[in-house]
């Protein structure tokens, strides 16, 4: 697999990188060389962030993040997150192949399959969508104690979608 490396607001050493190519061999198992991973190492106060996206041909995205105290904990911690999410995601991975999609199954061993494997829609909800500010629209997703909150943009008319971060602060989504 093929790193690309980049810091946010910081240097990324050439030992830190060392360091992430020889851990993130791991990951060789489970996919075909040609596949990249970006790998975005920053800093947040004294804390240190790992954030690693793989886009797989067939239009997967993997995708995990570590926030810890130092990084070398932090690419174990993404290598451990990226290793559960193909196992817990493997027969739909499987099932849903598009044009050779890169991922290695025969690496993992198999696990008991659950039952249920496929999530089902247990509630459906409708929703009138009023239009107003993103300011009013994360005050309302925090009145109703929700995590996200779609609205109309009072400006566009257009749907938009606010959502609360792990960082404490909130995301914006504007469908094209």
């Amino acid at each position: 697999m093929k790193l690309n490396i980049k810091g946010k607001n910081i240097n990324v050493y050439e030992s830190l990188k060392e360091e992430a190519k020889e851990k993130f061999d791991r990951l060789d198992k489970y996919f075909n060389k040609e596949e990249e991973m970006d790998l975005k190492f920053s800093t947040e106060g004294n804390l240190k962030k790992v954030e690693s996206t793989i886009f797989l041909k067939g239009g997967t995205i993997l995708r995990a993040e570590e926030i810890n105290d130092n990084f070398s904990t932090g690419i174990d911690k993404v290598i451990d997150a990226l290793v559960r999410q193909i196992r817990k995601q493997k027969t739909r991975l499987q099932r849903n192949r598009r044009n050779g999609e890169s991922i290695k199954f025969e690496s993992l061993d198999d696990i008991e399959e659950k039952k249920n494997d496929n999530p089902q829609i247990k509630r459906q909800k409708e929703i009138v969508l009023r239009p107003m500010s993103d300011e009013e629209a994360c005050m309302q997703m925090e009145l109703l104690n929700h995590d996200f909150f779609i609205y109309l943009d009072d400006e566009e008319m257009k749907t938009r979608l606010v959502y609360k971060r792990k960082d404490g602060h909130y995301g914006l989504i504007i469908p094209e």
